[in-house]
């Protein structure tokens, strides 16, 4: 027998149910648009120039060995799969009215079951213009496409070829078979932190406990954002709902007497709106902070670049100087070479971008035989792609920095920025560095 609803018992517990559900949508919409100002703040990387750390990288995903979706048959690098069946059964309810007379009736409810689900996945390669970087999956939030969904009877083959012999209770022998997968060569788009690989010279990404977010997805970067912007938008709306009718059901009867019945629904409204906005300036300050960090970080890494091209000069000086240790073409390409250093912080003296090309095609010009030299040509190989690697690092840096000056300045962050007195980054500039030089030099 079902109980008869009784309003006054729901009432007290209406504004507390009303006020947790409205906090929990609040905290999952700000954790969404937090994901969303993290995506959008995020440079894209070449695969030869991911750092260490928080990364964004696009390309297509590859595999020597790629899998063999369960379903569609397709070659990829993770699959999911799940059959349902259908179900019906007739019910039957007694409820009394208010007269207390007993009412029976039946009704049939139909519904579905998982009845056999499965999947797989495997380390791939992203690949892009510049290069391949090694994914690993486990762990990662996976948006992949439908590459099957068919639904059939005992009569198709389908049925009993790929689902179980046995069937559910009460079932209607209908079945539903879907499939999602990332099929190989397919364009993906990937936020995760970069590490060193334990088996070569090379990063990674994998799964950190300590990285807000990590994404593989067959949708655009322009397509994740959006999509957590509308998911804000909607669990931000369903909180002021929650909020502000929750409140005004469970307060109501107490304002009905005063002629004010409204008076609790703006309270509601308000309450929420004030929470919102004490805690969206707290994800933007922490957004802000984040982003300035990552701007340093960005930094850091045009040192490391710069400093590894100053590491190779020594080498460099040690093959050339045995040539001729007093000719005067040599020297000066030696001094030139020698006053190449590492970078200062962007609005002190300013790194020097100048490529070391100039004084090596002097050198290279005089004495041809370094052509022939296997510890030169090596040298040479690591010096244009710490040179490629300078160029990644500086476009890399620019971008996110221009990234926080343009954020700073908008309204309304930039309220919350004057109240932090953040500052804009100035950007780097190349000078006559020139990535392509070095290549052209080396490669006649």
């Amino acid at each position: 027998m079902i109980a008869t609803f009784d309003p006054e018992a729901v009432y007290p517990w209406l504004p507390i149910v009303a006020g947790l559900l409205a906090a929990i949508l609040l905290w999952a919409a700000l954790r969404a648009g937090a994901r969303r100002r993290l995506i959008n703040a995020l440079p894209t990387c070449k695969t030869t120039g991911v750092f260490i750390g928080l990364v964004e990288v696009k390309g297509t995903a590859e595999a020597t060995e790629p899998l063999t979706s369960y379903l569609a048959g397709k070659s990829c690098i993770h699959f999911s799969w799940s059959i349902e069946e259908r179900w019906s059964r007739e019910v039957t309810e007694t409820t009394t009215d208010s007269k207390g007379n007993t009412v029976t009736r039946t009704r049939t409810e139909t519904g579905w079951s998982d009845v056999a689900t499965g999947g797989g996945q495997i380390p791939f390669y992203v690949k892009d213009d510049c290069g391949v970087l090694q994914i690993r999956p486990d762990g990662a939030k996976i948006e992949a496409p439908m590459v099957f969904d068919e639904e059939c009877g005992r009569g198709d083959g389908l049925y009993y070829a790929k689902g179980p012999a046995g069937a559910v209770a009460n079932s209607d022998h209908r079945r539903r078979f879907r499939e999602h997968a990332v099929p190989l060569h397919a364009p993906v788009y990937i936020v995760g932190k970069a590490r060193e690989r334990s088996d070569v010279v090379a990063a990674e990404i994998a799964a950190d406990r300590d990285a807000p977010l990590f994404l593989i997805s067959t949708r655009t970067e322009d397509q994740v954002s959006r999509g957590y912007a509308v998911t804000f938008w909607v669990l931000f709306v369903l909180g002021f709902v929650a909020a502000s009718g929750g409140l005004g059901f469970g307060l109501q009867r107490f304002f009905v007497n005063q002629g004010r019945p409204w008076i609790p629904f703006v309270l509601g409204a308000a309450g929420f709106l004030l929470l919102f906005l004490g805690t969206w300036t707290l994800m933007v300050f922490n957004s802000l902070v984040d982003l300035r960090n990552r701007v340093a970080s960005a930094w850091s890494q045009v040192d490391v670049q710069l400093k590894r091209r100053f590491d190779l000069i020594p080498r460099l000086e040690a093959v050339v100087q045995g040539l001729a240790q007093h000719e005067r073409t040599v020297q000066e390409g030696l001094a030139a070479l020698r006053a190449q250093r590492t970078a200062t912080p962007p609005g002190e003296s300013g790194p020097d971008f100048q490529a070391v090309s100039g004084p090596l095609t002097a050198i290279v010009e005089r004495y041809p035989d370094l052509k022939a030299n296997d510890g030169f040509l090596r040298l040479q190989r690591e010096l244009i792609d710490t040179e490629q690697r300078v160029a990644l690092a500086r476009g890399y840096y620019n971008e996110i920095a221009t990234h926080f000056n343009t954020t700073i300045e908008v309204v309304p962050e930039r309220f919350v920025a004057g109240f932090t007195r953040l500052q804009p980054r100035a950007l780097l500039e190349a000078g006559d560095f020139e990535r392509a030089s070095v290549t052209v030099v080396f490669a006649s």
